[in-house]
């Protein structure tokens, strides 16, 4: 039993440290400036919630808070680091805890109406805010460290977000109808994390930085989405695999 817990804590802090730096490169390495709204948009969220997801709340609130909270030290926002901090680490605990703590409903139906109704919060909510902020010109940046001009300059049109929202709806209600009725509650515990970074970022903003904090919300909103929509299906693939992580 000795030998059992303490394999398990090794795995436990091997897994802390490397998704830790999972969360610091993938918030650096990839970056859309958007120029009309002068904001920034990255991925870190998709490996805030993927850790969180795989490993409850003490591995994610540690690599979502410390990881990010890195990675605005080496992009040069030092003022952003220790709300950076505590913002990730709430949400990567917030999601990690919820996804251990799933509702009780009495029917696989209810459970299907509930995925299909958040598969519908996060399609609409992709369309609309990517058409609003995202979409027209937009300067992409990848590498590491990032690079100082632009990798590409795009010009994504509207209708492009529409797609992709139409998609994820579909995408997340056939999970929900036809492989995993359940589905629906890590799409919900990864908004309610999601929303308590938007909420975060916006009273420092507001209160501590004395800056437009309402102009940043699409683009907190934004990652919250796409991270949302990248990082549970690489959860599941994981979980087909490797079961014993979804206990």
């Amino acid at each position: 039993m000795k030998r059992r817990t303490t394999a398990s804590t090794t795995i436990r802090l091997s897994a802390t440290a490397i998704f830790t730096s999972l969360v610091f490169v993938a918030t650096v390495i990839f970056s859309i400036y958007v120029p009309h709204t002068e904001g920034f948009f990255n991925i870190g969220e998709t490996m805030v919630y993927t850790t969180a997801l795989l490993f409850g709340p003490l591995v994610g609130a540690f690599a979502g808070g410390v990881g990010s909270m890195l990675a605005d030290l080496f992009l040069g926002y030092p003022h952003y680091a220790a709300a950076t901090l505590v913002i990730k680490a709430c949400e990567g605990a917030v999601v990690g805890l919820l996804t251990q703590r799933r509702l009780k409903f009495g029917s696989k139906l209810q459970w299907k109406v509930f995925t299909v109704t958040f598969g519908l919060i996060a399609g609409v909510s992709l369309g609309t805010i990517g058409s609003l902020y995202y979409s027209g010109s937009v300067e992409l940046y990848i590498g590491f460290p990032p690079p100082e001009i632009p990798t590409l300059n795009l010009f994504v049109p509207k209708e492009f977000w529409y797609s992709l929202g139409v998609l994820v709806i579909l995408l997340i209600s056939l999970t929900g109808f036809v492989l995993e009725p359940e589905f629906g509650w890590f799409v919900f515990s990864t908004l309610l994390g999601g929303s308590l970074m938007i909420i975060g970022y916006f009273l420092y903003q507001q209160f501590f930085l004395g800056v437009l904090a309402v102009a940043e919300i699409p683009v907190n909103i934004g990652q919250m989405t796409v991270g949302l929509i990248v990082a549970l299906p690489i959860v599941r693939a994981i979980w087909r695999y490797l079961p014993s992580l979804k206990s």
